[in-house]
């Protein structure tokens, strides 16, 4: 299974981008798809990840109110809308596909990655 993250950039503070993640390969499970970030020296955090069947959204609240998950209409594919961007976004974004329950804020239940995406917010 392979996913590819893409739509990261400079912006200035309070710009916008759109992360889109494009998941191929053989056939796998879906249960949630996950955005996850990682800022220079900190640990990789949960951002948001939407429920694939149910389409139930969940954020972590410093994005909640400034970033949308939603599903594409092409298959496998997810997006990540950031509106209101702020410095302390900066950070490499990657997706990931959860197959199975758990907890889908933690990295762990994870099974698959994308290899990441840089967004940078300048003040």
């Amino acid at each position: 299974v392979q996913l590819q993250a893409s739509g990261g950039g400079l912006v200035q503070a309070g710009g916008s981008l759109r992360l889109s993640c494009q998941a191929s390969g053989r056939a796998f499970s879906l249960d949630h798809m996950g955005w996850f970030r990682q800022a220079p020296g900190k640990e990789r955090e949960f951002v948001a990840a939407i429920h694939w069947s149910g389409g139930g959204t969940y954020y972590t609240d410093s994005v909640k109110g400034r970033f949308t998950v939603s599903r594409g209409s092409a298959r496998n594919t997810a997006y990540l809308q950031m509106n209101g961007l702020k410095p302390e976004d900066t950070a490499v974004y990657y997706c990931a596909i959860k197959p199975y329950s758990g907890d889908y804020r933690s990295p762990a239940v994870y099974h698959y990655w994308g290899q990441g995406t840089l967004v940078t917010v300048s003040s």
